[in-house]
């Protein structure tokens, strides 16, 4: 859901479009909270002085990636060359708040919200001064990295993130 202009503005939402449902759940330090900050440079801008559209995807992707080594003990490049296992994304979509500038440290607070036989779907919010400045919903599957084929999650890994999610 597209938000209106003052909400844009302020970060706010209705409550119904992603990062919306548990906003004020989401403080720093909650149980089930994995924060990640990224200091976002000007390399990572446009002309317009804010970041160039592309990285938004890209920072999302390095929070949740922080979260597979806080929470399963392995980054992806670990999972997949000591491990054997990879997680594709399959679908992504991101809803633009606010800007993102290099201002402030950009915090991407990463929840994954559903674990399916082979999926998991990651909620990603990020934050600069208080501010969401996006949010969004990122799908991947559990693969076997040689022939590159779905798999079950690994019942060690579903375990941790299962208690993870509580």
């Amino acid at each position: 859901m597209k938000p209106t202009d003052d909400e844009a503005r302020s970060g706010e939402s209705d409550g119904k479009g992603p990062g919306s449902e548990t906003d004020a759940a989401w403080k720093p330090g909650g149980l089930s909270t994995f924060v990640h900050p990224i200091k976002v440079r000007w390399a990572d801008c446009d002309l317009a002085t804010i970041a160039y559209t592309g990285r938004i995807p890209n920072f999302a992707l390095e929070a949740i990636d922080a979260w597979w080594e806080a929470v399963v003990g392995f980054d992806w490049y670990r999972l997949s060359m000591d491990k054997g296992y990879s997680t594709p994304f399959v679908h992504m979509s991101i809803d633009f708040l606010s800007p993102v500038t290099p201002r402030s440290v950009l915090e991407c607070a990463v929840r994954p919200l559903t674990v399916g036989d082979s999926s998991i779907r990651f909620e990603v919010v990020g934050r600069q001064a208080g501010v969401r400045c996006f949010a969004g919903e990122f799908v991947c599957v559990f693969i076997e990295t040689g022939p590159f084929e779905k798999r079950p999650i690994v019942p060690e890994i579903r375990a941790l993130i299962e208690a993870w999610m509580g």
